[in-house]
């Protein structure tokens, strides 16, 4: 084995990064912030991951296969993944991993969307076979997201795991200083090959203003922005580089429809009839992405143009509030997180307007980001503006919050048999046109029933220096794409 100095190529050298909210904790099971996700899928590893174009790829497991009736499911693991202390991911640790994600002491953020696991079995170091319950068609999906990490036995053992970081990604975590900086190195345990750069240093700045200002002084060589606004000044720039994707992510206002009024259909449909979406993405997001339904997914997404109370309906609004019995309005607080989006603030204000149309009275509350995600969590809120994440397949991206077993119905707040029903239908049916049109229902319902008002989906937007090549951009705003990267001096 080479020393991981004389592995690297000559002309390697270390990428400086920047980003303006910094992840809010090293559990990659439990963490739902995007700042999170984004920094734990340089260190861990899932058994698959997807690729820029949203197929299925290996990652650990090196094959895959179900069985004929789909109730198998059977990984063989690469022989060469080791975790970076150069111990071997073994099939214990698949084991181990999804036992600590199905334990709801855990509270793991996509618990639900593996509770048809009846069985794990390890016949050997290399394979791990999963007895489902039923035929279970986006398990590999929901599998191939870094809340599914594989973490090593002795870190759960240990009780580690959150507080140190050890995986098997391309990445190990060197330094973590919160809201200033985290030192990754090269993992030359890495099984995915050498890397181009010997370590990226990431720098947390104020906002994403000082970031433009940092790689306009050539100080920064990439960074991650989420303000659209910022991003559009960037190919104004002749030494900077902007990689633009339209992601999966959609922009959300959630009502909880636990506390009155919202816990009236009426009333829930009446804000949904008063928003004009489309003003809230030209204004808050400078028009930058689109009106979107639920399903934001390019396989399954149907025109929003079909959906219940699409475009702004004022009058309609204003008479389902006076059937409701609400005619003179109401008081309502909305939350909305500080920096994950940058837009948030500019929506709650722009939905603020709109809603004074029917005499709702909306009180804007800014959070520091740990304190939302942890009011979010706890589903404390009676309005939250919210940026949520996308998958390619509806159902690990929704059942968590709208089936019974949905682990964040606290979130939602919201059960509801039909949903609850189509979302079972859509898990065991495995033709594409059939699941199409099943979710198509369960989009067009879920709409209908307004528990939160589906706004946009924004663009993924890093910058770079001229200087940077190779960076491979994702729909899921991963940043897996860096393992790709070089720098030229």
């Amino acid at each position: 084995m080479f020393s991981a100095a004389l592995a690297l190529p000559v002309e390697a050298a270390s990428l400086r990064m920047a980003w303006a909210q910094d992840a809010t904790g090293l559990d990659p099971h439990t963490q739902t912030a995007f700042s999170s996700l984004r920094l734990l899928e340089l260190i861990y590893e899932p058994l698959v991951r997807l690729d820029g174009k949203l197929n299925v790829v290996p990652a650990i497991a090196e094959s895959w296969s179900f069985s004929e009736d789909g109730t198998t499911l059977t990984f063989k693991l690469d022989p060469d993944a080791k975790f970076s202390d150069g111990t071997p991911v073994t099939a214990a640790d698949v084991k181990a991993s999804f036992e600590r994600l199905l334990d709801e002491a855990t509270g793991a953020a996509a618990r639900s969307n593996f509770l048809s696991i009846a069985a794990i079995d390890t016949p050997d170091d290399g394979t791990v076979v999963f007895t489902l319950s039923q035929p279970d068609a986006p398990i590999l999906v929901a599998m191939a997201t870094i809340n599914a990490a594989v973490v090593p036995t002795s870190a759960i053992t240990a009780g580690s795991i959150g507080t140190t970081a050890l995986g098997s990604g391309p990445f190990k975590l060197d330094q973590w200083d919160p809201n200033s900086r985290e030192v990754l190195r090269a993992n030359p345990e890495w099984a995915g090959g050498e890397l181009a750069i010997d370590g990226i240093t990431i720098s947390v700045l104020p906002d994403e203003t000082a970031i433009l200002a940092s790689l306009r002084a050539g100080q920064t060589d990439f960074a991650l922005l989420n303000d659209p606004l910022i991003a559009t000044l960037v190919p104004n720039e002749p030494n900077l580089q902007l990689n633009a994707i339209p992601g999966l992510a959609y922009n959300v206002l959630q009502l909880n429809p636990s506390r009155a009024p919202m816990d009236n259909l009426l009333v829930r449909q009446a804000i949904s009839c008063a928003v004009n979406r489309q003003e809230v993405l030209d204004t808050a997001l400078v028009g930058e992405g689109q009106v979107t339904g639920p399903l934001t997914m390019p396989a399954y997404a149907s025109d929003p143009s079909t959906l219940f109370c699409y475009e702004q309906e004022l009058e309609k609004a204003k008479a389902l509030m006076e059937e409701a019995g609400m005619a003179d309005g109401f008081k309502a607080t909305v939350i909305a997180a500080s920096g994950e989006p940058p837009v948030a603030s500019a929506e709650a204000q722009v939905l603020q307007s709109q809603l004074a149309e029917i005499g709702v009275d909306l009180e804007i509350k800014i959070m520091e980001l740990n304190v939302f995600v942890d009011t979010w969590l706890a589903g404390d809120f009676d309005m939250a503006v919210a940026q949520n994440g996308g998958r390619p397949d509806p159902y690990p991206m929704y059942n968590r919050y709208f089936t019974k077993d949905g682990n964040l119905l606290a979130v939602s707040n919201y059960v509801d048999d039909e949903l609850d029903s189509l979302m079972q239908q859509g898990r065991i049916e495995t033709d594409p046109a059939k699941r199409k049109e099943i979710f198509g229902r369960f989009e067009a319902h879920l709409v209908e029933m307004a528990p939160w008002i589906w706004l946009s989906t924004s663009n993924t937007y890093t910058a770079q220096l001229k200087t940077v090549s190779g960076f491979e951009p994702s729909p899921t705003g991963t940043l897996f794409g860096l393992t790709k990267v070089s720098v030229t001096p």
